[in-house]
């Protein structure tokens, strides 16, 4: 078993400063046949194609131990694992571009860590450190630089995830926990306008739960309604408030927003909203664009009766999946469809600004994306997969 040690170039307002060297990552038997191996299929979907390595690092007696780069494969966990009985899981999402340039960037990447972390201390769980968020980030993306789509509206999606392996059913936190990070190389999450169902009988989240931390727990419950929005011909479900069913929160992965009267209009973050980083760019970006931009409580019906008087022109939602589709439809529970009147007007003008500063295609006023680190200056497991990287490594 070899090891890789690396420091970091390339560094932006966005990029974490350390205070101590990362420890070096092991290099899994099996590797280097396995980036080899790989080879990038023309139809990608999203989330079907797993790229030929993940990383992986074990929390336990109070530290993170040394992580690990292996090719990509199942996880060992015991039946009575916390994760598996009391869905002590947390996870990421976030993208690696390599669009008309020679190595892949990372969009805000920080602003994942840090959700990151508030998910996993949400959770009462250890977070994953910084500088092993950003080894693992580095060594999955570095070693699949290949692998990455270079055309517009493709990456490379990186999903962390932070889950508990002691098995047990006392209702604690476990001692120990698994870091894993696998990827995917992907096309666009959703292709066309959205049709979404209004849910006005479950709810996805209350003020004082989760529903700002990207747990699992959260995504299981809001399989029904999103089931029953597609049965009825729908996309996804809208959800509302827990103690009223009258303000609107978020799509079951997607944050909302509505064009009213020229000016862009969001829910507030109220502790139920999931803090999208998309969303958190959308605001600065549309501001920037000169757009005047409100966070509220949005009250459903009040949005419906501005919608069919044409107050309300548009809606969209947005995250780092779809980055920003456009909602043809609103769909009450009585089947009464609500339409904007305008579709993917000033949608497509943020998902566009938006996009091309994602990949690096235009000017980035915000210091947003960040370089993967560069490849362990002992990488000939890579160089052997992959000849054509020998001129960038070194």
């Amino acid at each position: 078993m070899s090891s890789a040690r690396r420091g970091r170039t390339g560094s932006t307002a966005q990029t974490p400063t350390l205070e101590t060297e990362v420890p070096a990552y092991d290099i899994a038997p099996g590797v280097t046949a396995a980036l080899a191996d790989f080879a990038l299929p023309e139809r990608l979907g999203f989330g079907l194609v797993p790229a030929p390595v993940m990383f992986t690092a074990e929390w336990s007696n109070g530290a993170w131990g040394r992580g690990t780069l292996k090719p990509f494969g199942p996880i060992q966990i015991l039946p009575g694992a916390r994760a598996l009985q009391y869905a002590e899981l947390v996870f990421e999402g976030l993208k690696a571009y390599c669009v008309g340039r020679s190595w892949p960037n990372l969009f805000r990447p920080r602003e994942n860590w840090l959700r990151f972390k508030r998910s996993a201390e949400r959770l009462s769980m250890p977070p994953v450190s910084e500088g092993l968020f950003f080894e693992a980030i580095d060594a999955v993306a570095g070693s699949c630089h290949a692998f990455i789509p270079r055309q517009s509206g493709r990456s490379l999606y990186l999903r962390p995830f932070l889950y508990g392996i002691e098995d047990g059913y006392l209702l604690r936190n476990s001692t120990r926990f698994g870091f894993t990070l696998i990827a995917n190389p992907v096309e666009s999450y959703a292709v066309g306008p959205m049709r979404v169902a209004i849910e006005r009988v479950d709810v996805r989240a209350a003020v004082g739960g989760v529903g700002a931390a990207k747990a699992a727990a959260n995504y299981a419950a809001s399989l029904r309604a999103s089931n029953a929005a597609v049965a009825r011909g729908y996309t996804v479900a809208l959800w509302l408030d827990a103690r009223e069913q009258r303000f609107i929160q978020e799509l079951s992965g997607m944050n909302f927003f509505a064009v009213i009267g020229g000016e862009l209009h969001t829910p507030e973050l109220d502790g139920t909203i999931l803090p999208g980083v998309t969303r958190d760019s959308l605001l600065t970006l549309s501001r920037h664009l000169g757009y005047r931009v409100i966070e509220r409580p949005m009250a459903l019906d009040e949005l419906l009766l501005q919608v069919a008087s044409g107050e309300c022109s548009e809606l969209f939602a947005c995250g780092t999946a779809a980055i920003v589709c456009p909602i043809s439809v609103l769909a009450d529970s009585n089947s009464r469809e609500h339409a904007p009147r305008e579709l993917d007007v000033v949608a497509s003008r943020l998902r566009e600004a938006l996009l091309a500063i994602q990949e690096r295609r235009a000017n980035d006023p915000f210091g947003w994306t960040r370089d993967v680190g560069p490849l362990p200056e002992d990488c000939n497991w890579v160089a052997a997969a992959q000849p054509s990287l020998r001129r960038e490594v070194g």
